[in-house]
């Protein structure tokens, strides 16, 4: 069974939400502020977090950022009344892999939590993926380069796995959004950008050597670097 960590202050929608992911079968976990939501996801392991925004004693962003401290695997899912460009980027910027605006249909929220659980979904009989001194090893979930680990969230790993399979070629924005996120890209927003930059910075800072190219108009692609 499907263990949620569900932090939402505001009662009626917090009873929604377990109630209905209740009825799906999942096992759902509530607290009413980031406190104890922390402390439960300190003590136990959860396969999603749905964290909303506006928490009475901390914001959902900050706490987003405590968590990715100790937890870098776990998908955060966060709610928010705000449907600001800025507000969106802040909180993939703080560590979520999804966000869903308020008001929402619950089958939207049901469709995005069966996405971010779906693990394996890329999985191949050899799991350990090479590109370059890049490796990706897909039964771990964990990459290395020129032998040095790199810490990747949920949605940075399976960004990742999806350039290493796909080596060589070019990847439209609209691609990954379907891939990644199973959504239709919205030309409106930037998170695809944003989510290639945050890999970008893990797997070539510091690195002798690009790896991930933008081609202008077209999207994105993984090539041998340039050294």
């Amino acid at each position: 069974m499907n263990r949620i960590c569900l932090i939402e202050d505001e009662q009626k929608v917090s009873a929604v939400i377990r109630k209905g992911l209740e009825e799906q079968g999942y096992s759902v976990s509530a607290s009413a502020n980031g406190a104890d939501g922390r402390k439960m996801l300190a003590h136990e392991k959860f396969d999603v977090v749905i964290m909303d925004v506006m928490l009475p004693d901390m914001s959902g962003i900050e706490l987003c950022r405590q968590v990715r401290q100790h937890d870098n695997s776990t998908p955060i899912l966060m709610l928010t009344a705000l449907n600001q460009v800025h507000d969106k980027v802040a909180g993939l910027k703080a560590g979520a892999d999804d966000y869903l605006v308020k008001p929402f249909h619950f089958s939207e929220l049901l469709a995005r939590l069966e996405a971010l659980m779906r693990r394996n979904k890329y999985q191949e009989d050899d799991h350990l993926l090479t590109f370059d001194d890049l490796k990706l090893d897909t039964w771990t979930k964990t990459a290395e380069r020129d032998d040095r680990q790199i810490t990747l969230t949920a949605k940075e790993y399976t960004l990742l796995e999806l350039f290493m399979r796909n080596p060589n070629k070019i990847l439209s924005r609209e691609y990954i959004a379907e891939k990644v996120w199973e959504i239709g890209f919205d030309t409106g927003t930037n998170f695809i950008d944003v989510y290639v930059n945050y890999l970008r910075k893990k797997i070539e800072k510091d690195f002798k050597g690009k790896l991930i190219h933008t081609v202008i108009g077209m999207g994105y692609i993984l090539k041998q670097a340039n050294k």
